[in-house]
């Protein structure tokens, strides 16, 4: 959701209108519809002193990314000995190299 959706959207809610909210905000009421049409970007602070003005709360939260990465898979491999590791890297490579269509074979077109 868009800064000026979360806007419009809590503005709707509380029945304001964007000229109400403007005066409240000693603003105008252009500079409303442009935060609300996302013609422009209002900082965190002004979002947040908007919504403020309308009895609600900003929250900004994080969450963890998923980067596809199985981390089984990784822990599997620290189990390996040293020379386990070295064996299955070259085995990957090696596929890699052999189904990579980059790869010059004997006989193949160049």
């Amino acid at each position: 959701m868009t800064p000026g959706e979360l806007l419009r959207d809590a503005r709707k809610r509380h029945g304001v209108s964007q000229q109400s909210l403007a005066t409240r905000a000693g603003t105008t009421q252009s500079a409303i519809s442009r935060i609300e049409g996302d013609r422009v970007s209002p900082s965190i602070e002004t979002l947040r002193d908007l919504l403020s003005l309308l009895g609600e709360d900003l929250t900004l939260g994080t969450e963890a990314r998923d980067w596809g990465i199985d981390s089984s898979l990784i822990r599997e491999r620290l189990r390996l000995t040293p020379a386990e590791r070295l064996d299955y890297g070259l085995a990957f490579a090696g596929q890699v190299i052999a189904n990579s269509p980059n790869v010059r074979r004997e006989g193949g077109p160049r």
